[in-house]
């Protein structure tokens, strides 16, 4: 009896995990950009504050990081190719969250810098105007300005710009999301949010 019951739970089991596996296809849901999966499984989300649907995906990312692995690295990239703003300018929006990385309040300021553009519906016309937006959140200018000419912001933007360049020829928009630097995500109109969240762990389990 206890045969019988285990093969009948097998054969139910093996076309549900098929289904699982089968779930997300490549060239539908996410496209081979890389030979090799890192070392490390990481995320990278590709985005620029002006975008609106980079504001509206910010609770995606939260649901993301909830429930991906503990071992996966989630990095949010500011991009500076969008037609929103000048280069410059979104230049010195990747140096402000750069500076907020090192301070260890990115979350924060993150939240900080879409509400600014995208609820108070400020202008940025350079760094100057995203100080202020610390010095709202209790970071003083001169800390603020210490660590935006800092050594090691200068070369945490360096690594952000060289991770756009890397990837550049597979970013036409924003959001993007490239996973274990061998999987970008396509979402479809049929999906949810949760479909989507969905997805991105997937991939980033993936080898």
């Amino acid at each position: 009896m206890k045969k019988i019951l285990y093969t009948l739970l097998l054969t139910l089991f093996i076309p549900l995990q098929a289904c699982a596996q089968e779930q997300w296809r490549e060239g539908t849901h996410y496209t081979i950009v890389g030979e090799e999966a890192t070392a490390k499984p990481e995320i990278l989300e590709f985005f620029s504050y002006w975008c609106p649907h980079c504001y509206q995906f910010e609770p995606l990312v939260k649901s993301i990081k909830e429930k991906m692995g503990k071992d996966v690295e989630f990095t949010k990239v500011h991009v500076n190719f969008m037609g929103f703003t000048s280069a410059e300018i979104q230049n010195d929006a990747t140096r402000a969250l750069m500076v907020a990385r090192a301070l260890k309040k990115e979350d924060a300021m993150n939240n900080a810098i879409f509400s600014y553009i995208h609820v108070q519906r400020s202008p940025v016309t350079g760094l100057k105007d995203l100080q202020n937006v610390f010095l709202v959140n209790d970071v003083e200018a001169a800390d603020f300005t210490k660590m935006a000419s800092s050594f090691g912001v200068n070369n945490m933007v360096q690594k952000n710009n060289k991770i756009i360049e890397t990837y550049r020829k597979h970013l036409s928009g924003v959001p993007n999301f490239i996973v274990n630097g061998k999987y970008q995500a396509k979402f479809t109109r049929d999906m949810t949010n949760d479909d989507i969240v969905d997805l991105i762990v997937w991939l980033s389990k993936q080898k």
